[in-house]
């Protein structure tokens, strides 16, 4: 690919996730030159994942058409509970033997270069607020809706890490303190547990098994419930179908008007597969919000779906990379 068109200098992205890794380069603006795709094989440990995030690297950076030495920076998004300054995956809960590794500083020996690290939640934020939905807000919130919730907030073009690398878990956030909901991460009443996409399908198993009458049983005796089946069966009508969605609505509601009083933002973005639920979803969200913030912060503060799609990640952490190693 030619550079024509792009704005140098040029910044290397890598999104790690438990299936793939996902790696680009992007201009000085976050315009993506190359966006490519590898497995992770977790499986095989932490070595030969750090082998293959080193591979997605130099495969996006030829698939660019730049050379090594174009790019400026090189930033990298991971999933788990990490320590940011240290560069270490603590224990991250879908990467089994990957305990307490120094991933970062790993992958700059196999680069030969240094690279900046950050949570891919917190980088995802990041790429919207530089490149996305988010562009030209000085506050900024993400909300990603897919098998768990995660979050990331950017203020003034700085993450909020937190005094130990936890900033911003909102998706673990209590919205309900007595007999709450079994969140993954062992607790209970968390947002996670009613609204990740994760907890929407177990909702409505649990619907299901009491006895709901619904089209989704008949989804069930052809296979595995989504969350999209969900939304679609809404869309047409049914009533089970539609009562899970707009509670789904309001849980995330409540999560977002908390994080509203909490950090005063510009912008709350929703991302990941569930926005696939389109314009009615967002605007019920809009409604509880509505009804559940101070009123300036509801007449204030945008709600909108992400723009970056599947590539938040890259271009955050590209972006991340951007900033740190920036020439004063």
């Amino acid at each position: 690919m030619s550079s024509a068109g792009y704005l140098p200098p040029f910044h290397l992205g890598i999104d790690l996730g438990g299936t793939n890794i996902k790696s680009g380069v992007v201009d000085d603006t976050g315009k993506p030159l190359s966006a490519v795709s590898l497995p992770t094989e977790t499986e095989q440990g932490p070595q030969i994942g750090t082998d293959n995030l080193a591979i997605a690297a130099r495969k996006a950076v030829e698939s660019s058409g730049l050379a090594w030495d174009q790019i400026q920076s090189i930033g990298l998004g991971s999933p788990g509970t990490l320590d940011l300054p240290a560069g270490m995956l603590i224990h991250p809960v879908n990467f089994p033997n990957w305990s307490n590794f120094p991933i970062r500083d790993e992958l700059a020996t196999r680069l030969n270069r240094s690279v900046a690290f950050q949570n891919d939640a917190n980088a995802a934020a990041y790429g919207e607020f530089w490149a996305g939905a988010g562009r030209g807000a000085h506050t900024v919130v993400l909300l990603t809706l897919g098998t768990g919730i995660g979050c990331g907030v950017v203020n003034e073009g700085q993450i909020i890490e937190g005094r130990h690398s936890h900033g911003a878990e909102c998706g673990h956030i209590i919205i309900q303190m007595e007999n709450g909901r079994l969140c993954s991460c062992g607790q209970h009443g968390h947002l996670e547990a009613y609204a990740s996409a994760t907890s929407l399908v177990k909702r409505a198993h649990e619907a299901l098994e009491g006895g709901a009458v619904s089209s989704l049983g008949e989804h069930l005796a052809e296979g595995p419930l989504t969350s999209r089946i969900i939304d679609l069966a809404a869309e047409a009508g049914d009533p089970l179908a539609v009562k899970l969605m707009e509670e789904t609505a309001h849980y995330l509601a409540v999560g977002a008007v908390n994080l509203m009083h909490s950090f005063d933002p510009d912008m709350v973005l929703f991302g990941g597969g569930m926005i696939a639920a389109g314009p009615n979803f967002l605007n019920m969200i809009r409604e509880g919000i509505q009804k559940l913030a101070f009123p300036i912060c509801a007449a204030r503060t945008r709600v909108e779906y992400a723009e970056l799609g599947g590539d938040a990640g890259f271009i955050g952490a590209a972006g991340y990379a951007r900033m740190k190693f920036k020439t004063p």
